[in-house]
Parts: structure tokens; C-alpha cells; sequence
């Protein structure tokens, strides 16, 4: 009887301290979210005081002809694409060259991990500046032409300014996952490579690339759900423009929800790409992992 009642006061007091944590959580996740998922079958303004039921209409709108929709999405696939394989090509090969022992190895790391730690909103105004005056500046002390591109004006070149300084600030997290990984690289595996004649290029391809597959595994999966997320760093540096051109998905919610007061269709939006990157990451997980499974 003593150890049965022992064991229900220790259950009590664990649900007491993890109560405030649940209601917490319910409070700014699961609550909101179920009432966004009520709200993308109304067509509400968010100043009526009830919302107006009207069923599919709004995913209908969605698939059947919205261009912004469309183009958003383009965006966020090209954006999304290119922002994966860039940033985790980069960010092994720069682990590599920082996992060596040399003396400014912990500086380096912590040059490039610094960029991480400010804010996207505040990285991306920083970089609106050096575009903006910056770039002038250094065109005129240079001389080089492409310094004088209207980088945040011209579609293409907003394009690849919003890729860049999104790498740019997040390429050191990224860094820090490969470095965890190749120190968890056994050595012994390294050193009978290097005996048995391997080369640097051969060691990279046969040992490190097929044991660095749970690090890839974990970097690709946050590189894609954070690139399909993006806003913050397109709202800082180009607000969408020019021309709409740099519309991401999350912007084009964005805008619908809160500028055009379109609370219901926003969140119709909002709740199809909830499903799209659930779909995309679990598939992204199983194929990764049965790829883990292999080597």
C-alpha cells in the first residue's frame, strides 16, 4: 500500500509541474491552430464578430485560378531548392576545412556561427543598407561594374540577394552540425585508410560522406522546413518587390491575412502549406533514414 501511494503522489506531482508547461503549449500552438483550421472553411475579415461558413470556397479559390498563389509558390520551390543544396554543400565543405587542427580553427568557427544568432529581420536590413549604400560605395573605390547592379530592383538579382543573405546568416549552424558529425567519425578508420593508400578525395566520398548520413539527414530536414518558411529576411530586404516578384508562400499569407484583411482565405493558405511540408518532410525523413540504413 505504501509503495501504490508513494507511486500515485509521484504521478500527481509530476502532472502539477508539467500543467503549467501543457496549457502553455495549448495556449499558443494547439489552440490557435485548430481555430485557424475553423477559420480557412469561413470567409471572415477579422473585424466581423462571426465569421461567415462557406465551406471549400476558399481552397477551391486557392487551386482553381489564385496567380499570387501560384507564383509564390514557384518562388518558394526555386528558393526552396537551391537554398538546400547550396547551404549544405558549403557548410560540409567548410566544416571539413574547420575540423582540421589549426590555430585559428575556433575563431573561424565562431565567425561564421556569430550571423546566427542576430535576428533575419536584422540581418536582412543590415544587408537592404550595404546593398542599397554600401555596394555604391565600394563600386566607386573599385571600380567594379557589378557593384552598381540594382540588387534589391531587378527580379533576378532579388532573387539571389534574398538566397545569399539567407545563407549568409544561417550557414553557421549548419557547420556546427557536420563538425559534431565528422568528430564522431571514428579515427582508427581514417588512419588505416591513409595506410592502405587512399587519398584525401577517396577517404571524403568512402568514409566521411556515407558516415556523416544521420548529420545530412538532420541539415536537410531543417534547411527545408526553414527555406519553405521563409519571410522575415523578404520582408526586411525587398517587402516582396519589385513587382511581387519575391513573393514567398508564407509572404503571400502574409499579405492576404493581414493587408488585405482576408482572414479566412489566409488561413485556408496557411493550413495548405502546413500539409504540404508535413508531407514533404516525412518523406524526406523515411527516404533519408532508409539511406542511413543502407550505408
Amino acid at each position: 500500500m505504501f509503495r501504490f501511494g508513494r507511486r500515485s503522489f509521484e504521478k500527481i506531482e509530476f502532472s502539477l509541474f508539467i500543467l503549467p508547461a501543457l496549457i502553455a503549449i495549448a495556449c499558443s500552438f494547439f489552440i490557435p491552430f485548430f481555430m485557424s483550421m475553423v477559420y480557412s472553411f469561413t470567409e471572415w475579415n477579422g473585424i466581423q464578430k462571426s465569421p461567415t461558413f462557406i465551406g471549400l470556397d476558399n481552397f477551391k479559390q486557392i487551386f482553381s485560378g489564385d496567380t499570387n498563389f501560384i507564383s509564390s509558390s514557384i518562388f518558394t520551390i526555386k528558393y526552396t531548392v537551391l537554398y538546400i543544396i547550396i547551404i549544405n554543400v558549403f557548410a560540409i565543405l567548410l566544416a571539413v576545412i574547420l575540423d582540421q587542427k589549426f590555430k585559428t580553427s575556433s575563431i573561424l568557427r565562431a565567425a561564421f556561427f556569430i550571423p546566427y544568432i542576430l535576428s533575419l529581420i536584422v540581418v536582412g536590413f543590415i544587408w537592404k543598407f550595404i546593398f542599397m549604400q554600401g555596394f555604391d560605395a565600394l563600386g566607386t573605390l573599385t571600380g567594379f561594374s557589378f557593384f552598381g547592379y540594382s540588387w534589391l530592383g531587378t527580379p533576378k538579382l532579388a532573387f539571389i540577394s534574398i538566397l545569399m543573405v539567407s545563407i549568409w546568416q544561417s550557414i553557421g549552424f549548419y557547420i556546427v552540425i557536420y563538425i559534431a558529425g565528422l568528430q564522431s567519425i571514428p579515427q582508427e578508420l581514417q588512419e588505416a585508410a591513409t595506410m592502405d593508400g587512399a587519398g584525401f578525395m577517396r577517404r571524403f566520398f568512402s568514409i566521411t560522406l556515407p558516415l556523416l548520413a544521420p548529420s545530412i539527414t538532420i541539415s536537410i530536414f531543417l534547411s527545408l522546413t526553414n527555406s519553405i518558411k521563409v519571410f522575415d529576411v523578404i520582408l526586411a530586404l525587398t517587402g516582396g518587390g519589385p513587382g511581387g516578384s519575391t513573393y514567398s508562400i508564407t509572404y503571400d499569407i502574409f499579405r492576404d491575412t493581414f493587408q488585405n484583411n482576408m482572414y479566412g482565405y489566409g488561413t485556408a493558405k496557411a493550413l495548405v502549406l502546413f500539409i504540404a511540408v508535413l508531407l514533404i518532410t516525412i518523406v524526406q525523413l523515411k527516404y533519408f533514414k532508409s539511406k542511413e540504413l543502407e550505408s
